[in-house]
């Protein structure tokens, strides 16, 4: 059984896990993420949003690969903008769009190498990498290197690395890209037990995904806030118009529109 460490038991102090005010933040010399405000607390939240709307930059910013051009960022009650970073990215987990690995090692090795990158201390680091592993469902697929794994299986490992030092929020990237669909149901039963005591945010361009799975929506456009609410407000929303092949797709495509022509 994993040691609770005194970081995990210390008093919550801070009332959201993710609080931003008039947030700003740069890709490039292009202004991505333009005066968002936005609060997170535990749960499973889906960010939504076309290409080109700030959904990936939002989610470097959140998770410190980026810092902030304007506006506060608070995560899990530490300034994200500040210096003193290393407390908190120990908390973190992050699957970014594209990430980089070694092709030869062993998703074992690759799993373990980043619980020890986030200071997991070293007589825990098999237990959680085996857990993490078994809980994307590559426990029989441990043994074999990176470069031999299909697209579906090298995104489950990633997934893996992301959640093997259990942490308190958790930033998915387009997690599904390649998972087949049985892959899928297994992965959002995945994330509801995650969200259970983290706060989990997903980005994905699959809102079926997001209804299925997620507690919150949230969804962006040219940097700026649309829209926050649950799964089924987002449906409902499908009801007044819009386009999409369900209601939560409606919904999307109305909202979207809506913001594109002001109103």
């Amino acid at each position: 059984m994993r040691a609770i460490s005194a970081e995990e038991v210390r008093p919550r102090l801070h009332a959201w896990d993710v609080e931003a005010h008039g947030l700003h933040v740069r890709a490039g010399r292009h202004l991505a993420v333009a005066g968002l405000d936005l609060t997170l607390g535990t749960g499973v939240h889906g960010l939504l949003g076309p290409n080109g709307a700030g959904k990936t930059t939002l989610m470097r910013a959140l998770a410190t690969v980026v810092r902030p051009a304007g506006g506060t960022l608070r995560l899990l009650g530490t300034d994200a903008g500040g210096r003193a970073l290393r407390g908190l990215r120990r908390r973190l987990g992050y699957l970014p769009q594209q990430f980089g690995y070694y092709p030869r090692f062993t998703v074992r090795e690759y799993v373990e190498y980043l619980a020890w990158m986030r200071e997991v201390p070293a007589a825990e680091i098999p237990g959680a990498a085996q857990r993490a592993i078994d809980r994307v469902g590559l426990t029989a697929r441990a043994g074999a290197r990176l470069k031999t794994l299909s697209g579906g299986m090298l995104r489950r490992a990633g997934i893996a690395q992301a959640i093997v030092n259990d942490p308190a929020l958790l930033l998915l990237d387009e997690p599904t890209v390649g998972l087949d669909p049985e892959q899928r149901v297994e992965f959002r039963e995945l994330l509801r037990d995650l969200g259970t005591d983290a706060c989990v945010l997903v980005s994905t361009h699959l809102v079926e995904d997001v209804v299925a799975a997620c507690t919150d929506v949230v969804m962006i456009n040219d940097g700026t806030h649309v829209f926050q609410g649950t799964p089924a407000e987002l449906t409902r929303l499908g009801a007044q118009g819009g386009t999409g092949d369900s209601p939560a797709e409606r919904g999307y495509s109305l909202l979207l529109t809506r913001h594109r022509d002001g109103r």
